[in-house]
Order: C-alpha cells, then structure tokens, then sequence
C-alpha cells in the first residue's frame, strides 16, 4: 500500500492579528493570548471608546485585524484603525461560522483572530478613499431618485381617482408637456381646450384626444394629494441637483485625462448629461476610457462601474476575479465527482444589478453584443442570456480599463458569421469522427 500523504500542517501567517466582532452598542476585541493578560475585551461604540479600541490594539502589537461584516456598523471602527495604519479585512460573514452550539460574542472575535492568524481569511474589495467618496455621493442619488419616483406614482394615483386620463396620451407624466399641464392644473386651470394647448409639438397624440383626457371631477381632496405629490417631487428635484453638483466636484477631483472625444454619430442619441455638467465626459476623464461606447452601457452605468470599482481595476488579478466578485460567473459544486449545481451565488452587487439592465438594452441592439443575446435566449431561455451577457459585458469593461483601449462594435453580422464558421467546424469535426465528409449543397448539384 503506497504510503498517504498528509496534509502540510496550519502555519501562522499574521501572529500579531486581531479579530473584532461588530455590534451596534460594543465591539468584542480578542488579540493573541501571550500579547495581554486579558486578550478578550469589550468597547462601546462611542467614538472615545474606538480611540481607546485602536490604543488598546498598538499597546498589543497587532498589524492585522479582521472584522465581521455587520450592517453599517463597522463603517466608523474600519475607517478609524484604516488612518491609525492597520491593515483591515472585512470578511464575509458566511466565510466565519463558528461551531454548532458554541455562539457567543466572545468566542466569535476569538474565532475571529484564529482564523486570522492562520491566514484562512480574506478582506472585502473596498476601493480607495476617493472612490469610497464618490460611491457615497452616487448611492445617495441612487436613493433619491427612487423615493422620487414614488411621487410621480402618487402624481398618477391622484389624477386617475380624478378620472383625468393622462396617462394614456402622454407616456411621462414628467416630461415637459405633463407638468405644464399638472402645474396649471394646481394653479386653477380646468378648461381642458386650454390644457390641451400646452403640449409639446413632439407629442403624437392629438389635441382633441388631450382634451377628452382632461375631463376629470376635480374633488377638492384629489387635488391636495396632487399638490403634495408635486411638491414632495419638486423636494426631491432641488436635492438630486445638488448630489449632482457634489458628484461634479468629485469627478472634478479624479480627473486625469484629457477630455473625451466626441461620441460617433450613428451612436444612440445625443450625449446624455446630468444637470448643468457632461457626465460621460467626467467619467472619460477619471478613468480614461469611454464606456458609454458599449452597446447596453450608459452613463448611468458607467457611474455605477467607476463609483463601485473605481478606474483602477489592479485589485482583481484577472478577469475571472472580477467576475467571481460580481457573482456573474458559473458556480462550482462538485461532490462524489459530480456536479450538483453551477448556478451563480446570490449577491447584492449594485454594478452587477446595472450590468443585467445593461445586458437587457443591448439585447435589443444591431449589435455583436444583441446577437450574442437572441441566440442564448433562444437555446437557454431569457435569464440565463441576461446573465452571461452581463458577464460578457464584464470580462469587456475589465479589458477596456486595464489596457486602456476604445471599444469597436464588430456588429451583428460579423457576430453571425463568426458563428456559423464555429458550427461548420463542429459539423466538420463530428462528420470525420463518424467516416463522412460535409459537401456543399451548390458543389454537390453541379
């Protein structure tokens, strides 16, 4: 019998680490037993307390600590020890569970430190402080505009219980048309001839059928739900200008090329800018590279890559990495030899949500990147297409970054012909294997 080969022994790799569990009232901190009389010790949350925390952690010699993900709670500890020079890794919770039935806050900062210092843990990607700036600023954006679509909604609810059908001849309610209109409304107006003359000449319907639409019971409660809504909207407004001036002043601050060349003109539309400053080109200018040349991506989504990633993409060793981040890569679960599963693990990654939008616009797209989707959704069904156009669009987003090229659309047929020849060489392939050979339907008549 040939001798078994055992396992190389655990060898520790950070001896002067700590393990911190994160609460939102105390923090339970474990060092090496050797380094303290008492290794186990319990902070509040106070910021005093945290000054005393990061004290306590130099009187120790510890250089390495690992935290345990935990709400927003961590957020002022990590930013703390982070200035005082430690190396921080926030890990994910599902990576630390400790033994069964042996829960508590101080065995869990201990287990914490264990594993540590054995190295069997690995910190969360979180970019530079600039970076962690910007996704701030964006992420509140994020918010505001969703609680301001609520009140568009609410705009909506109180004109239909009015019976004015507006929504059925004018798509946005808060276009340009659509307020004119909602603003006179609040203002007194109610002749729907005189509404109806303040539509915009872009609008397809008519001005006969506006006004049949506006003929509503204008109930006195109606009206004031209305007014709120727009008001609250009108709130929200002055608040995403100003995350916009912020983001402007933010980006002013990242740039470092030069500015970006005009996008072509068979591209989709005019360049889409955000309040009184050109989003794509203060993107260009960060990262160097213009995004937006993807079929799928806009700017929105070119905010979302460099607000959460950042434009330095050194972090991920290759693009695989950057994939595994974004849960859009093939699972691996293999027992006995065979493979249970290969779906991709749940995330709650922003960029990787704005890439599947993105993967659906370009399915719709003349593109490499449009046929590319029809034929998966076709052969695997609609979310698997989704998902591994959003990791084409992935593994392309990491290769434009790091080697700093333009994008160039090959378009839809270049796409198909490529295609075809891959599955001649399979036919050709498989034909051979079985003793035949593939002739060409106009060689075989002639």
């Amino acid at each position: 019998m040939a001798d078994r080969v055992r396992p190389p022994a655990l060898e520790v790799a950070h001896p002067n680490a700590a393990g911190i569990d994160i609460g939102s009232g105390s923090h339970f901190v474990a060092v090496r037993a050797d380094a303290e009389e008492r290794p186990v010790r319990e902070f509040l949350s106070f910021t005093e307390d945290l000054e005393a925390l990061a004290q306590w952690l130099t009187q120790c010699g510890v250089e390495v600590v690992a935290m345990e993900s935990t709400g927003v709670y961590w957020i002022p500890l990590y930013e703390l020890l982070e200035s005082r020079g430690f190396t921080v890794n926030l890990v994910n919770s599902r990576h630390v569970k400790n033994v069964s039935g042996r829960k508590s806050d101080v065995l869990d900062c201990q287990w914490l430190q264990q594993l540590m210092s054995y190295g069997l843990l690995s910190g969360a990607f979180r970019p530079q402080e600039e970076i962690c700036v910007l996704r701030a600023v964006a992420r509140q954006r994020d918010m505001l505009v969703q609680y301001q679509a609520k009140h568009i909604q609410h705009m909506q609810k109180a004109l239909t219980q009015m019976n004015v059908q507006l929504d059925n001849v004018i798509s946005d309610l808060v276009g340009v048309t659509g307020q004119k209109i909602v603003r006179a409304i609040l203002a007194g107006e109610r002749d729907a001839l005189t509404l109806a003359k303040l539509r915009n000449g872009g609008i397809r319907a008519s001005e006969a059928d506006i006004v049949k639409s506006l003929q509503g019971n204008w109930r006195a409660e109606h009206l004031f739900a209305l007014k709120q809504a727009v008001n609250l909207y009108d709130s929200y407004q002055s608040s995403i200008a100003e995350c916009d001036a912020q983001l402007a002043q933010v980006l002013g601050r990242l740039a470092v090329h030069d500015d970006a060349p005009e996008p072509p003109k068979s591209g989709r539309g005019r360049p889409v800018k955000v309040e009184k400053f050109d989003l794509r080109k203060a993107l260009y200018r960060a990262c160097g590279v213009d995004l937006t040349r993807i079929e799928g991506i806009d700017v929105g989504t070119a905010l979302t890559m460099i607000a959460e990633v950042g434009p330095d993409l050194s972090r991920f060793k290759t693009v695989k990495h950057f994939a595994s981040w974004l849960g859009l890569c093939p699972g691996t679960k293999i027992s006995g030899g065979k493979v249970l599963s290969s779906a991709s693990k749940r995330t709650a990654n922003r960029l990787a949500q704005a890439l599947r939008m993105s993967a659906v616009a370009a399915g719709r797209s003349h593109s490499a990147l449009g046929a590319y989707y029809r034929r998966l959704s076709a052969r695997l069904g609609k979310a698997k297409a989704v998902r591994a156009t959003a990791h084409k669009l992935a593994r392309l987003i990491y290769t434009l970054m790091t080697k700093g090229e333009a994008y160039v659309d090959q378009g839809q047929d270049y796409y198909e012909q490529q295609h075809q020849q891959r599955v001649m060489k399979n036919l050709k392939k498989k034909a051979l294997a079985m003793g035949f050979s593939l002739t060409p339907v106009a060689a075989a008549v002639a």
